[in-house]
């Protein structure tokens, strides 16, 4: 059963006002009295033909249902005309609204026959139903019975009034629906006491009784309080009966929705409630709570889907994976830019309880050959390329067994010995299923095998794997479950105040935590809708924010920067742009505010974290001011303890103090993959991240980054690790030893220079050593500059002292002495 109110007794200002009460107060709908006059009173109202779609998306985005439309006035009154309740039908069809309601007072004859057979003639015509209420000379049901049978008509029902019926009839609740029977197609519910009016449940109406009487029917249709109660404050009629029902016929707030704060959109869970949903859950969450509204919308791309259409498309390619031999805790590798297979690819895997292998779209083989390796990766879905990186000839070298290999089959490569099967997207490759090849496997594989799989995944199992560097060299993966990511994603939904009402561009990319939880996971949380641009590009971020009429998106400074400084800038509509996330490199205060006034980013954000906590740790929230908002990176999430220690003895610093930042909480990552002794230097036994990160906070609970403990250099939003390029060099047969560390770079926020040693009799010089590392690694991580010398600046223990050669190299930089 539904519960609705009748606006005769709610005041409301607009029709999105009603809409709003129905949600706040836990109700699935709202009665229009007299549709005639609230059409006059409100601008937005249903029943203006140019509002009707945008009431509509109203209702639909806060699952809500009018109810019915009602007369204010009897029909046998000589003053309601029969043109008057055709118009009632008229504009209940145009609102797509089911049923009428009428009342007799029984002073007037038998005249109202003719107009309510009128009446009955059009609602035939529309398919609306007109219930006749039994209050007045109808509160007897078996007159009521016999008034409705005398029409003769399939689309006259009863409008159950329970509080006319009990108290003026002096009926049971039994004794009606025996009478009543399959007429009854909507209960109005009033109590009483003493003559007067109160809330349902305290008066002498025994309610228990009504709803036993009417899952005798099982009725599934709606309960109105009001209309005639005589009660106006809605904290009493709403509040008390939303409540009263909960507990007597076993409601819950599981379908409660929460509007977002201009009250535009809405979301299915309450802020800052920490989650125990799956990735499959949440998406059964938004494809049965918001199955039309939109889940992507691509602008460069032909794939536009609903919430419950790409469930399906989720479907299918969970079967379709089951069908390769993909199992839960398999590991599927996704090397590719942010095309619509990412997505599905990711949704799909995670569904059956396998793990999403996030691939950086900038490696070459160097790089690639060890994720894939290192990660065990059973399955790989890979585009044909990205930029200067030829995933294609990559994976030819890789696995040269393709050559003659029977698609469909599983593969054995020698280099990659884990490895059953490539499956290809936009392009074809010896001895690999194409993507539409793959999908067809699907049929292999019945739809409840796949529920069944998604059913035995806990929130505690791992998802995914980010690799990330760090001071040992080569990436570790970091094991994320569903937990860490999904309530990561959620609370940062929350600060940014996200919903069903914005639309947010993605431009970062999805192998990055700033792609998949900060965007995509912040996102399908809330129900908003995703736009994603599979590559960055400055003119196509600004053609997006224009044509989508986006309402925020995330980018790392030098994103921002580039869009700055596009020609088509100027002629950008950023008028719907309301917020977004600067992050992923240190982000200047005055560029956010610039960001805040030009792009009309008035609440604009900034996250602080690594992969290592899912990533988020703190964050501002869009009603604080923009001064702590673009000055700190924001207070503790909450569920996660955050503090500031001594990097030497561990003991807690007071406020204001500089110290190693940790934090521990639902956010904190399993561990890396296949190294216990790396998790264990990174989390102590206490549970306690330690980030490596220099931090302090202020008084009122806001951190401020001021430095890193590690040697790591954050370009342009990506991080880059002396130690992994270190190691990297060292490959090269002219190089004896080398030394990496980070200088100021204004585009790029840092650059990385390598100081080099040669060995005896050989020479190089830059350009060498760049075209050296961009044939086998990401082109971000090859150094901009080089330094040959032939000994690195030392102590008298011999320790190399890193810090000097970041000083002289500064100092070069500056003067123009490194190019």
């Amino acid at each position: 059963m539904k519960i609705s109110f009748c606006t005769a007794d709610i005041p409301g200002r607009s029709f999105a006002d009603y809409c709003n009460t129905a949600r706040e107060y836990g109700f699935d709908g709202f009665e229009i009295s007299d549709p005639a006059a609230e059409r006059r009173s409100h601008p937005d109202s249903i029943f203006r033909e140019d509002r009707q779609q945008d009431c509509r998306r109203k209702l639909r985005n806060r699952r809500l249902t009018v109810s019915a439309l009602s007369c204010p006035l009897p029909v046998d009154d000589p003053s309601v005309s029969s043109e008057t309740l055709v118009r009632y039908v008229e504009f209940a069809s145009q609102a797509g609204v089911d049923h009428v309601i009428i009342k007799l007072d029984g002073t007037s004859g038998s005249k109202y026959r003719e107009k309510i057979s009128r009446m009955l003639s059009e609602a035939e015509k529309n398919g609306i139903t007109v219930l006749m209420e039994t209050s007045g000379r109808l509160c007897r049901t078996e007159t009521a019975v016999e008034e409705v049978r005398g029409f003769s008509s399939a689309a006259l029902g009863v409008c159950w009034n329970v509080r006319e019926t009990f108290f003026r009839g002096c009926e049971t609740a039994e004794t009606s629906v025996k009478t009543l029977g399959a007429y009854i197609s909507y209960v109005r519910v009033g109590d009483e006491k003493d003559g007067r009016g109160v809330p349902v449940g305290e008066g002498d109406l025994p309610v228990d009784k009504l709803i036993v009487a009417l899952r005798s029917l099982d009725y599934s249709g709606f309960i109105c309080v009001g209309g005639d109660n005589g009660l106006s404050d809605p904290d009493i009629v709403l509040t008390y009966f939303a409540e009263f029902m909960r507990k007597i016929d076993g409601r819950s707030d599981k379908d409660r929705l929460y509007l977002n704060r201009a009250g535009t959109g809405t979301f299915p869970w309450k802020k800052y409630e920490i989650r125990e949903e799956t990735f499959s859950q949440v998406l059964d969450k938004m494809a049965e709570t918001y199955p039309d509204q939109y889940a992507f919308r691509y602008v460069t791309l032909d794939y536009t889907r609903t919430y419950s259409q790409f469930r399906d498309d989720v479907d299918r390619a969970a079967a379709a994976l089951i069908s390769l031999g993909v199992k839960k805790g398999h590991h599927v590798a996704v090397w590719a830019t942010n095309v619509p297979q990412w997505f599905i690819t990711f949704w799909a895997t995670v569904k059956i309880g396998a793990v999403l292998v996030t691939v950086n779209t900038a490696y070459k083989i160097h790089e690639a050959e060890y994720l894939l390796r290192q990660s065990d990766t059973h399955t790989l879905v890979m585009i044909e390329s990205s930029k200067d990186s030829d995933y294609s000839a990559i994976m030819k070298k890789l696995c040269p067994e393709l050559s003659g290999h029977e698609k469909g089959k599983p593969l054995y490569s020698e280099r990659l010995p884990f490895l059953r099967n490539i499956v290809t997207v936009g392009f074809s490759l010896d001895g690999c299923l194409t993507w539409d090849d793959f999908l067809v496997r699907a049929d292999k594989i019945p739809l409840e095998r796949v529920r069944m799989m998604a059913a035995s995944v806990k929130p505690d199992d791992v998802c995914n794997m980010q690799y990330t560097s760090g001071t040992t060299g080569f990436p570790k993966g970091v094991m994320l479950t569903h937990r860490n990511i999904v309530n990561n994603g959620k609370t940062i939904g929350d600060r940014m105040d996200l919903s069903t009402a914005d639309r947010m561009m993605i431009q970062v990319p999805m192998f990055h935590c700033f792609g998949m939880v900060l965007s995509m996971t912040s996102m399908m949380t809330h129900g908003g809708t995703l736009c994603p641009l599979p590559y960055f590009s400055p003119r196509s971020s600004l053609a997006c924010v224009t044509q989508e009429k986006i309402t925020c998106f995330n980018g790392v400074p030098t994103m921002f920067i580039a869009m700055f400084g596009h020609p088509d800038f100027p002629k950008t509509d950023f008028s719907h742009i309301r917020t977004g996330i600067m992050a992923g490199s240190n982000c200047p205060p005055e560029l956010m505010k610039r960001a805040s006034v030009e792009m009309n980013m008035k609440e604009i954000l900034s996250v602080y974290g690594q992969t290592e906590s899912s990533p988020g740790c703190t964050m501002g929230e869009v009603n604080e001011t923009l001064e702590l908002r673009t000055e700190t990176v924001g207070s503790a999430f909450p569920g996660i303890e955050c503090k500031i220690i001594d990097p030497e003895t561990g003991a807690d610093l007071p406020d204001g103090m500089n110290g190693e930042f940790v934090a521990r909480g639902f956010n904190i990552m399993k561990g890396y993959y296949k190294m216990p002794e790396a998790t264990a230097q990174t989390i102590d036994a206490d549970g306690w991240l330690h980030t490596g990160d220099i931090c302090c906070r202020t008084p009122e609970g806001y951190y401020r980054v001021t430095g890193r403990l590690k040697d790591m250099i954050i370009r342009g939003g990506e991080n880059i690790y002396p130690r992994e390029i270190e190691e990297f060099y060292l490959t090269n047969p002219k190089v004896r030893d080398v030394q990496v560390v980070g200088v100021p770079d204004e585009k790029y926020g840092e650059e990385a220079c390598a100081w080099i040693i040669l060995h005896a009799g050989q020479t190089a010089d830059a350009a060498e050593m760049k075209n050296y590392g961009y044939g086998r690694m990401a082109r971000h991580k090859v150094p901009r500059y080089f330094r040959f010398v032939d000994e690195f600046p030392m102590n008298a223990a011999g320790k190399i002292l890193k810090y000097k050669m970041k000083e002289e190299s500064e100092k070069l930089v500056a003067s123009g002495g490194l190019v």
